[in-house]
């Protein structure tokens, strides 16, 4: 099938290029976006992803604040040509790499939930890309996808509930993160001999981090007995305005190595409390950059689709079909399977800077280094 974009010297292989190179049924696209004050007053989410072989797109669009986490879902059947339109939902390129607009109407014609939002995305630092993530499951590669991260700031507004919160672009920061690839849906393959082997493990953190005058970025994979399979760490110099970026991926980044971290953990649960540490080293300088975190409150990735039991990605609900939700925080149920993927919002102090930002775990299974067992059991 033929689209505008084959008009561009692009191909990367002889297939017109909305053909994936593969024939995988979990290859996706994905945008995901998260944002916050700087006083830690709310956190916001938004996220949004096409399935080609699906046929399926789906959004999502979360909120946390006073305590309460407010949610969006929407899924449709899958625009042909990838626009990012679903339903009242949109996400609009404005200049690439720089900024773009993600709204969703108002119009109780077109939405018949109690959330709308319009929000503007604006870079302040270049583009950080990630390490190839492949992971295999046997002998099969489940996992496969690049990703790239970019710290900017909001503005705009969201409603929800009856209410409507003004953002302040100096006030409120985001982080982008765009991937594509193979990435295994819920429910995978059903015709898949049971497995015999051990408990597996998985151990992920992200922490993308922002200060007023650079962002860090922290994120690794471990296997089960803590040995590192993939980490990121960098310090970005951040600019006033998208057009004072000096390119996609800019030079003056500093690329971290030695990603460490000593995370203390919830009584009875995986949650990580308030007090954990990240310590990484440059490769330029040699200085071990050390980042302290204390947690203002914890926001569930289910808001936008990951591990809900409804919502979650890439599940196939009709032609178009919406919700919304909301729950207290107090009320979560730390333990429950649906409630291990988070964002832990972070006050966080490097040197004599005080900044903002996320720990984002997914912690399953056994994980050695912790003395964690079992699937989701925590430390007593």
């Amino acid at each position: 099938m033929l689209s505008a974009f084959d008009d561009y010297p692009i191909h990367q292989t002889p297939d017109p290029i909305l053909t994936p190179a593969t024939g995988d049924d979990d290859f996706y696209e994905r945008y995901w976006f998260n944002g916050y004050n700087k006083s830690g007053d709310f956190y916001l989410g938004v996220g949004a992803a096409v399935y080609p072989h699906l046929g399926i797109q789906d959004c999502g669009l979360s909120l946390v604040i006073d305590g309460v986490q407010y949610a969006f879902h929407a899924s449709a059947r899958a625009n042909p040509h990838r626009e990012m339109n679903i339903g009242p939902f949109s996400i609009d390129i404005i200049e690439p790499m720089k900024s773009l607009r993600i709204t969703l109407s108002a119009d109780d014609t077109a939405n018949d939930t109690d959330m709308a939002c319009d929000l503007l995305f604006e870079g302040r630092t270049g583009t950080i890309e990630e390490p190839r993530h492949h992971f295999p499951r046997g002998i099969k590669r489940v996992m496969d996808t690049t990703r790239f991260t970019q710290f900017g700031s909001w503005s705009g507004w969201i409603e929800y509930d009856g209410k409507r919160l003004d953002i302040d672009p100096e006030e409120t920061w985001a982080t982008k993160d765009r991937s594509w690839g193979v990435r295994p849906l819920a429910g995978g393959d059903k015709r898949v001999a049971p497995s015999q082997g051990g408990a597996g493990g998985l151990f992920f953190l992200w922490a993308p981090l922002h200060f007023d005058d650079v962002c860090t970025h922290f994120q690794l994979f471990e296997d089960n007995l803590g040995r590192p399979l993939f980490q990121v760490g960098a310090i970005l110099p951040t600019y006033s305005t998208p057009s004072e970026i000096p390119g996609i991926e800019d030079p003056a980044v500093q690329p971290m190595r030695n990603n460490e971290h000593a995370v203390r953990f919830e009584p009875g649960s995986r949650m990580a409390a308030s007090g954990t540490m990240v310590a990484m080293t440059a490769i330029e300088d040699g200085i071990r950059h050390e980042i302290t975190f204390e947690k203002i409150f914890t926001y569930r990735m289910k808001g936008i689709g990951y591990s809900h039991p409804e919502w979650g990605h890439g599940k196939w609900h009709g032609e178009l079909e919406m919700a919304s939700e909301k729950w207290n925080l107090a009320d979560v149920d730390e333990t429950a399977f649906d409630n291990q993927h988070v964002q832990h919002l972070m006050k966080v102090t490097m040197g004599d800077r005080v900044g903002i930002g996320v720990l984002e775990q997914v912690i399953l299974g056994p994980y050695k280094p912790y003395g964690l067992e079992g699937v989701i059991s925590g430390i007593s």
